[in-house]
């Protein structure tokens, strides 16, 4: 007689307390009862369910409680077996051995939000006959964080101003005096000012999940459109990033602030910048990159940091339109620029045959 498979759920001990969710890596166990003789004792197939919490600080607002969580259990024709509150979930499901989805969310999340960190995770487990496993749900922030810290210069340089921060989701109005967190789904967000009926675009960043982006945005009072400088704070479970914007400044406008291949991946969005790096190879798809001589496209470029990077995703792919600088720059008719120095001014964009790259080139000098 086959034995049904018993999915239960389990709730571990939980810290009552101010907490981050654990980042430890957590994974499947099976049951020592299940070992030996391939788990023919007759003990029926089952997993549980777990939630781990560790204290970590009481930085931020308490976290839900887990038994608020929601729970959904779904098999693999994509019928739910359960759909509700962790803690009014049953103790054990009656079912039949096969491949389960199971996913715990603190809330539902779909479009930006102040104040709405969403944590959660989704494990796929296949469970056999006579088969017992335990599975533990690693929590952690899903979505992604931004704040505004808007100094007195920028209020006083643009007081009729509205800033608003966009993504594929939906967009957020961040007030001057706005001091909460809007979450995001992880991906590129864009900072827009709308003045007297016209939008100008200040910068585009892309953070990911876990990360909480705090900028500084600051004025110099002047037309241009910078980037000031980053650091960077690391709290267990997430990124906390800080970052001085100071509208006004334009950091790599010119060749003498030319940007580094790390600093452009992070600038994605904006136009007209200077841009510096190593020729490292071409023959670019969306796929490869060649980084040997001789080369056949003239309309690409890979960029790195370092004169003997073969990594494509350590680049920036460079489009090189019919012109002038294609010209002067391509290493089919150029090859003895492998390996050499260059500034480039451009456009950023977030994908060029799969990474970041440069497009709508207008100048270009060769570096020593």
């Amino acid at each position: 007689m086959k034995h049904k498979t018993i999915i239960s759920t389990a709730l571990a001990a939980l810290a009552a307390a101010l907490a981050f969710i654990s980042c430890d890596k957590l994974g499947y166990g099976k049951n020592p009862s299940a070992e030996g003789e391939g788990g023919r004792s007759g003990t029926p197939t089952s997993f549980s369910v777990h939630f781990v919490k560790n204290l970590k600080t009481a930085a931020l607002a308490a976290l839900p409680d887990t038994n608020e969580f929601i729970l959904t259990v779904t098999d693999s024709r994509g019928v739910k077996i359960y759909d509700g509150a962790f803690g009014a979930a049953p103790e054990k499901f009656d079912t039949s051995p096969g491949s389960y989805t199971v996913r715990a969310v603190s809330c539902e999340f779909s479009s930006p939000l102040f104040e709405c960190p969403q944590f959660g995770d989704e494990q796929v487990v296949k469970l056999e006959e006579n088969q017992q496993l335990s599975l533990r749900l690693n929590c952690r922030q899903m979505n992604s964080g931004l704040r505004l810290n808007v100094d007195y210069s920028f209020r006083v340089s643009y007081p009729d101003a509205v800033l608003y921060a966009s993504s594929n989701g939906g967009r957020l109005m961040y007030t001057y005096t706005e001091a909460r967190y809007g979450f995001f789904k992880p991906g590129s967000i864009t900072l827009q000012m709308e003045r007297g009926g016209n939008t100008v675009q200040l910068f585009t960043r892309r953070i990911e999940a876990q990360e909480m982006l705090t900028i500084n945005l600051s004025s110099s009072g002047g037309p241009s459109e910078p980037f000031s400088g980053i650091s960077l704070a690391l709290d267990t479970c997430r990124t906390w990033t800080v970052e001085d914007y100071r509208y006004g400044d334009a950091e790599g406008s010119d060749i003498s602030s030319a940007l580094s291949i790390e600093e452009a991946k992070a600038r994605v969005g904006e136009k007209s910048l200077w841009v510096y790096g190593y020729v490292v190879g071409g023959d670019m798809t969306s796929s490869s990159c060649s980084f040997q001589k001789p080369f056949t496209s003239r309309t690409n470029i890979a960029l790195a940091a370092k004169s003997t990077c073969k990594d494509k995703d350590a680049c920036i792919a460079v489009q090189l339109q019919k012109g002038d600088i294609r010209d002067a720059v391509n290493l089919v008719d150029n090859p003895d620029l492998l390996g050499k120095k260059i500034f480039l001014k451009g456009s950023i964009v977030e994908a060029y045959f799969g990474i970041t790259g440069l497009q709508n080139l207008s100048e270009y000098s060769l570096g020593e």
